[in-house]
């Protein structure tokens, strides 16, 4: 059995790491500021390391969810000096695929290999076990860790080697970020010709033109429920940049 870390277990990260928890893999994780995440998960089972350096001396497979390339490439810094033989790195940000390419490449020269698994889904998905993921990894490497993904995630891609799933994650996020931006001017333009948000729905909802992330995005426009749709601006002008 694989012993797993688990960097970064706030939003997502801690449905992953309690599903992970769930599939009975031993596991290893660390605070950052939140430390109510930490300590259930400590009560469910896991152990908590006091630095990255134990962490990763604990770990076979480690899991990293930060908010992009310059948090990961900080992390895998500190991570290398410490890494067991044969060591997995699962980078499940959404980063620049061009540092994934260069990090994964420092780690092969060390004997351990960095797989991309960026997210598709929400935190309520997360502790569900039902997130997707894009998978960039050698071969090898993808058969090492699919069931340990298989633990957080309903939906599995292997894309190609590392790099492919962050490729794939941003050209994703394009897509996501164009309906949030037709949604809201179309929502605008309907107010003003009188077409309030209730009506706009009730044509919108169940046509062809309906999906998860306009079910979502609706939440706010129509219950004002601001927890509907966690996703900030600043990561969205991160992906885009």
């Amino acid at each position: 059995m694989e012993h797993v870390g688990f960097i970064g277990v706030g939003l997502m990260g801690h449905g992953m790491a309690k599903n992970i928890l769930a599939a009975d893999y031993p596991l290893t994780i660390i605070a950052h500021r939140n430390r109510a995440p930490v300590e259930d998960l400590v009560s469910l089972g896991a152990k908590e390391a006091e630095s990255l350096a134990e962490l990763a001396a604990a770990s076979d497979v480690i899991h990293i969810c930060a908010p992009g390339s310059p948090q990961v490439e900080a992390i895998i810094t500190e991570l290398r000096l410490s890494l067991r033989a044969n060591a997995v790195i699962i980078d499940c940000s959404t980063s620049d695929p061009t540092s994934t390419e260069k990090l994964s490449s420092l780690l092969s020269d060390q004997g351990a290999e960095l797989v991309d698994a960026p997210l598709g889904g929400t935190p309520v998905q997360a502790e569900a076990g039902e997130l997707a993921t894009m998978i960039g990894a050698s071969q090898e490497s993808y058969a090492r860790v699919k069931p340990i993904i298989d633990a957080w995630a309903k939906s599995v891609v292997h894309l190609g080697p590392t790099g492919a799933g962050h490729k794939m994650k941003l050209l994703n996020n394009f897509l996501s970020m164009g309906y949030g931006a037709l949604y809201a001017e179309a929502l605008t333009l309907g107010a003003q010709v009188g077409i309030s948000t209730e009506m706009f729905d009730s044509v919108i909802r169940g046509s062809r033109m309906d999906c998860g992330f306009y079910q979502t995005f609706m939440g706010y426009a129509l219950e004002g429920n601001k927890e509907a749709h966690k996703f900030t601006l600043t990561n969205a002008h991160k992906d885009m940049r």
